[in-house]
């Protein structure tokens, strides 16, 4: 019998199981979700020359000021394609398959990177009243809740789980998304790049 060992989705500890049975979650995570497709060849110089080409475009209008563009241009030497894998959810009935994409060496993870930094405080202000990041945050919101007198013994707390909700957000809909919500809250510029150049 062949064997995998895998570190788990959550907790530290590993998950031993049968190969084949794991390809088997993996296989069904790809049937259940139909968000990805095998690649027949390797797209990864392709994808790199578009982002360059973007990038050198956004600073030919001036759009992005040199040493933006110097710190978000992809190094071809450190770059590579992105790729899925999975690990095992033991804290779930029947230990389904986290999928996991790794883009740490991507050609737009330095983009990423730059947008989040410029991005996350922006959103982090204007939903701190409505944002629990953890338990200690959980806490300080429910006693603020009850000092309201808003905590009854008939209020209902309930936990969801949403299944795969990466493979459920559309790219352009969460685009569309971020500029309402900047231009919700007067932002036409974050930290001197337009919204519209941010979107492209």
């Amino acid at each position: 019998m062949n064997l995998i060992i895998r570190v788990t989705d959550k907790g530290n500890n590993f998950y031993i199981g049968s190969v084949g049975e794991f390809e088997q979650k993996a296989e069904n995570f790809f049937s259940d979700t139909n968000a990805f497709i095998e690649l027949s060849y390797n797209p990864f110089n392709e994808i790199l020359d578009k982002v360059i080409q973007v990038l050198n475009t956004l600073r030919g209008k001036d759009l992005i000021r040199k040493w933006q563009y110097e710190q978000i241009m992809p190094d071809r030497t450190t770059c590579e394609l992105a790729h899925l894998y999975f690990n095992p959810k033991t804290h779930k009935d029947g230990i389904p398959v986290r999928p996991i994409q790794s883009t740490i060496h991507a050609s737009t993870s330095k983009i990423s990177k730059f947008l989040d930094k410029i991005l996350r405080p922006i959103f982090d202000d204007k939903c701190k009243d409505t944002t629990i990041i953890d338990g200690a945050s959980l806490n300080t919101e429910l006693s603020k809740y009850n000092r309201k007198g808003l905590l009854k013994p008939t209020t209902l707390l309930c936990t969801f789980d949403i299944r795969n909700v990466y493979t459920i957000l559309p790219q352009q809909e969460s685009l569309d998304i971020l500029m309402t919500f900047l231009h919700a809250h007067g932002y036409r510029k974050a930290k001197g790049i337009s919204i519209g150049t941010i979107k492209n």
